[in-house]
């Protein structure tokens, strides 16, 4: 039987981030994966600045970039009849100059079929196993761990693995979440779609416009079109409705060419249908009942299912392998209880179900709801992306918490428990973000007061802490450190490797002691 630490089951880019993540901090990790190779198509095409300041700790910033999309530069999402017809409207987005308030990163536009090499690279170099072609057939509690069934798919020879923790990024159908038999709620499944890869000259339709995705919706079809190479290559989704009578059959050659032409508003359009045989898919709404059974932890897709608009989802499901990576890391290393880790779905479960609703405004505008008819529940981008607030989990609340999920990333307030802001800070190195520097260690920011202490402290607790004091380690150039962290002199912000703040009050060795105790589950 072999014997590892965290066994991650699923290789797309969740999976693939975990396994990395887990490696990166030091954590030996087994990843398998059914499918003999990563991700041949597009698939999720966008990256949000949040998760790219997850990569920036990894070190993986500058490689995703290098493998960004072609259509990396554009910045149009339309709601249209046809595309070369009039705009229905015209989804906000964040610009570059307001993300670069909030984030010292940006979106990165890198199709997944790019990303998972660059994840799975980066994975093996930090010493993860990852195997794929290797399918989990079973998953059980053992005493102290959990034993996992796994048939390698080239060979036959089965294998039972012994891991500590296991963490099921196995897709929407999960059958890992199936074998728990943790439920799950929501909308469910609200359209099925087939992809249509294909080949034409749209410049008079585009007017100019760099297009990131068209959702088209008239009286014939309903899709949605997204280019692959910004010149001639596009896929169309296509919705179809098998209570209708409709079946992914329906869709040779012939009606596909008719429906390019019906979605781009040219019935004399050039068409070449490269490819109309992939496996049709869905577009649904769901969140796990619980994130966790026993030493069982589900992330991404197997957690949350959400429409693509809005481009919520691998960026969430990332998000969700880092909160557990650090949390096993520490609790592996014994720096933690294992209470931490009831965390995870006390901190994720909320931004799923935020993220699900979000996501369902966005599709109905795709399904032709006017905007107007959302316009009072939907945030804004910036807000979904930056704004999150967990309202229970590892952290200290303190007097006055407010356990609302969302705030404005524009007028942060630092409170537990939510994301510790971007200020730029400088220190013997230069300028930087604080928010580079989080990652793998606990961050103190003293705040014109000395932090002498903590750091004994914090090794009396089992972690490394970096100790800042701002206005001597750090200078704060722009004055903005106060009014973002909401601090006065003497008040100190610890900062958990997340990013997510998880104590601030009146700086004592003993006070930050305490916090961190609690933070770990060590009281």
């Amino acid at each position: 039987m072999d014997d590892v630490e965290v066994l991650v089951i699923g290789g797309g880019p969740t999976g693939l981030a975990a396994a990395m993540f887990l490696a990166w901090y030091d954590v030996p990790v087994l990843l398998v994966e059914r499918h003999q190779d990563t991700s041949a198509h597009p698939k999720a095409r966008a990256i949000n600045p949040r998760t790219m300041e997850l990569f920036r700790a990894a070190g993986i910033e500058d490689r995703v970039r290098a493998a960004r999309s072609p259509i990396s530069g554009n910045t149009d999402l339309v709601h249209v009849h046809t595309l070369a017809g009039e705009e229905r409207v015209r989804m906000p987005s964040a610009s570059p100059e307001d993300i670069r308030k909030i984030s010292p990163t940006q979106w990165t536009l890198i199709d997944q079929n790019q990303l998972e090499p660059v994840l799975r690279r980066r994975a093996v170099e930090a010493g993860a196993d990852v195997r794929f072609h290797h399918r989990v057939d079973a998953v059980e509690e053992a005493g102290d761990g959990v034993v996992a069934t796994v048939t390698d798919l080239a060979t036959g020879a089965v294998r039972r693995v012994r891991a500590r923790y296991v963490i099921a990024a196995d897709g929407s159908r999960s059958p890992v979440r199936g074998m728990l038999g943790i439920p799950h709620h929501g909308t469910g499944t609200m359209t099925s779609l087939v992809s249509v890869f294909f080949t034409a000259d749209l410049r008079d339709a585009l007017r100019g416009r760099k297009v990131i995705a068209a959702y088209v919706n008239n009286e014939r079809m309903r899709g949605t079109l997204i280019p692959i190479d910004n010149e001639k290559r596009w896929v169309l989704n296509i919705s179809f409705f098998p209570e209708r009578g409709q079946s992914a059959e329906d869709f040779d050659e012939q009606r596909c060419t008719e429906l390019v032409r019906a979605a781009v508003g040219d019935e004399d359009l050039q068409v070449e249908i490269e490819s109309n045989d992939l496996a049709p898919w869905d577009i649904a709404a769901r969140v796990a009942d619980r994130f966790s059974l026993g030493r069982v932890f589900v992330a991404g897709d197997a957690a949350h299912v959400m429409p693509p608009t809005g481009a919520f989802g691998a960026s969430t499901g990332i998000q969700d392998a880092f909160n557990l990576a650090w949390k096993l890391a520490h609790v592996l290393s014994g720096a933690a209880g294992p209470d931490l880790l009831r965390s995870y779905h006390d901190e994720r479960a909320p931004v799923a179900e935020e993220t699900v609703r979000q996501a369902m405004l966005r599709f109905a505008v795709r399904e032709g709801k006017e905007l107007a008819d959302v316009e009072g529940a939907l945030v804004s981008e910036a807000v979904m992306t930056y704004g999150y607030r967990y309202p229970a989990g590892a952290f200290v609340p303190g007097d006055g918490f407010d356990a609302a999920v969302l705030e404005d990333p524009l007028r942060p307030s630092a409170q537990p428990g939510a994301r510790a802001p971007h200020a730029v800070v400088r220190s013997a190195a230069g300028e930087t973000s604080t928010v580079d520097l989080f990652g793998r260690r606990f961050v103190l920011f003293g705040y014109e007061t000395d932090v002498a202490g903590a750091r004994d402290e914090a090794a009396r607790v089992g972690v490394e802490l970096d100790a800042l004091r701002v206005g001597a380690d750090l200078e704060d150039p722009h004055g903005e450190f106060a009014g973002k962290y909401q601090v006065r002199a003497g008040d100190a912000v610890l900062v958990r490797p997340d990013g997510f703040v998880a104590w601030r009050g009146v700086f004592s060795a003993a006070a930050v002691g305490s916090a961190l105790r609690q933070v770990l589950a060590r009281d």
